[in-house]
């Protein structure tokens, strides 16, 4: 249909339609909106069954009712969680282990740059609660039914700045520094990406990558935070379809792939700094345990 034509006609060679036919369970996190909306569409019509999330249960609905429409023969299912917390990310880990017995990808998508609360209910500010823990907590749970064909993709970004152990633990409030919060939290997330993704790889454990799906792409996290429109959307998700699916993806656990150059590059230094790496795993481990 001219429908699937137009949600399909961006992705390049013959790597969605050639060898890639396997229908494939895919979890995408924050996926009611923005890139995580768009690559949910796409990869529902090519056939794949989609775990599809969002924080409002109405949004959900109303995306698997959209996707419903696309999907080539897939199954489409919804699960409503608040990332910001801890609580909600184990309570749908557990429905999804009771679903499934076997996920071959899950996108960690969702995140956050300005919310009206800065500081969660268990006091973390909520760029590190949503854009750190949450997908570390989430992949953790999730490994017993993840083998070592699955892949784990981690939307990181460009922003990337030093972490302060403080301001992940919550003992110092981020509110005035939306940004730096933000780049910290992603530099934390890109960290424990590569540190899990290296160790899974020497134990034939799930790929774990770290994409940054390209800067300013037009989601609504860009236009509330920045007041722009942003770029193509489609640039984010095409990658993410690639990170997915492709075999130039298939071992690169511990990695980061940069989408402003379209190659896999350096992330910032503090994420090859194995000391600074591990201090970040152990302070989000050790905040985790609190909580959960």
């Amino acid at each position: 249909s001219l429908l699937l034509k137009s949600l399909t006609m961006n992705f390049s060679s013959d790597f969605y339609f050639g060898s890639h036919t396997m229908k494939k369970n895919i979890l995408i996190t924050g996926s009611t909106d923005g890139i995580g909306l768009a690559t949910a569409k796409k990869l529902a019509a090519l056939g794949h069954n989609i775990l599809l999330h969002g924080r409002s249960a109405t949004k959900v609905e109303e995306t698997k009712e959209l996707l419903g429409e696309l999907a080539q023969g897939a199954e489409i299912e919804g699960y409503t969680a608040d990332f910001s917390l801890m609580g909600d990310v184990e309570k749908m880990a557990k429905k999804i282990l009771e679903q499934h017995d076997h996920l071959d990808v899950v996108i960690n998508n969702a995140g956050v740059f300005r919310s009206p609360h800065d500081v969660t209910e268990d006091g973390l500010d909520v760029r590190f609660a949503v854009n750190t823990l949450a997908p570390y907590l989430l992949t953790q749970r999730l490994l017993p039914i993840l083998n070592g064909e699955s892949r784990i993709i981690n939307l990181s970004s460009a922003a990337q700045s030093s972490v302060n152990l403080d301001a992940l633990t919550g003992r110092i409030k981020m509110a005035d520094d939306e940004m730096s919060a933000y780049a910290q939290s992603k530099l934390a997330l890109t960290m424990w990406s590569r540190t899990m993704g290296l160790e899974s790889a020497a134990h034939n454990g799930p790929s774990i990558v770290a994409v940054n799906p390209g800067s300013m792409l037009g989601s609504k996290m860009v236009q509330e935070g920045f007041g722009v429109p942003g770029g193509d959307i489609n640039i984010g998700a095409n990658i993410l379809c690639r990170a997915a699916l492709d075999d130039e993806f298939a071992n690169v656990s511990g990695l980061y792939f940069d989408n402003d150059i379209g190659q896999f590059a350096s992330p910032h230094a503090d994420a090859l700094n194995s000391a600074k790496s591990e201090r970040v795993i152990s302070t989000i481990r050790a905040v985790l345990k609190k909580l959960t």
